[in-house]
């Protein structure tokens, strides 16, 4: 059966919900595993219904305009966070290693290929999440300029444990997964988490083509798709 990992987004200590990465109109999360959008209670909700592990983005942190660590770590202590903070660097992966149990390396933040590099010396793969930050089917990086084969070819080299590929344009869409973006990682298939866009018959076709994980927001959190089907 196909993992799914619930995702929450975080914005002034709230989970909060929105399309397609546009952070500004982003709203507070109403979910069916809570009846607040406190991510403590969300976490909560999500372990008894058999979550084992879930996926927070700290958007505040990502735009440098505050942070959520401090509830990213309480929420540790209820399910293994998967991270995104905006990871530039090394310095920076290493701090958060405190606060979640897996880091993400995010395309759209890290400063080098350099810095991923350095953090694939010296810390483990358990611990290390890459995420293939997608736009319009181009890879998405504010510091380096790269086309989506090109960073594969580092990704094959690296060999983390886990990638995600994120088509930021689908998110909060549930209009399915992005067939382009897979079919060029086709061959790392075997690592692969997808994310962005995913609805109820997107996953069935997913786990017939071999996809052993997905990220889901939306449609887990109103109830479309359930944890544990």
């Amino acid at each position: 059966m196909i993992k799914k990992i619930p995702v929450i987004d975080l914005k002034q200590h709230r989970a909060v919900s929105g399309k397609s990465g546009m952070r500004d109109t982003y709203k507070p999360l109403s979910t069916v595993f809570a009846s607040s959008s406190n991510p403590v209670d969300i976490a909560q909700g999500l372990k008894l219904n058999g979550a084992d592990e879930m996926y927070i983005a700290d958007l505040d942190l990502i735009e440098s305009v505050g942070h959520n660590i401090n509830d990213v770590k309480m929420v540790n202590t209820i399910l293994p966070v998967m991270f995104d903070g905006g990871v530039k660097n090394c310095e920076a992966f290493e701090f958060f290693l405190d606060y979640a149990f897996k880091i993400i390396i995010p395309t759209e933040t890290l400063e080098s290929i350099e810095e991923m590099e350095k953090i694939f010396e010296k810390y483990p793969k358990e611990r290390i999440v890459v995420s293939v930050d997608v736009k319009n089917n181009e890879l998405l990086s504010k510091n380096f300029d790269m086309t989506l084969s090109e960073f594969k070819e580092v990704l094959i080299r690296l060999d983390p444990n886990e990638i995600i590929l994120l088509d930021i344009t689908g998110v909060g869409t549930e209009k399915g997964y992005n067939k382009k973006l897979l079919e060029e990682f086709e061959d790392l298939k075997e690592k692969l988490i997808i994310a962005g866009g995913l609805n109820k018959d997107s996953l069935g076709e997913l786990e017939s083509l071999g996809i052993k994980k997905v990220l889901i927001g939306t449609s887990l959190h109103s109830g479309e798709v359930r944890l544990l089907d």
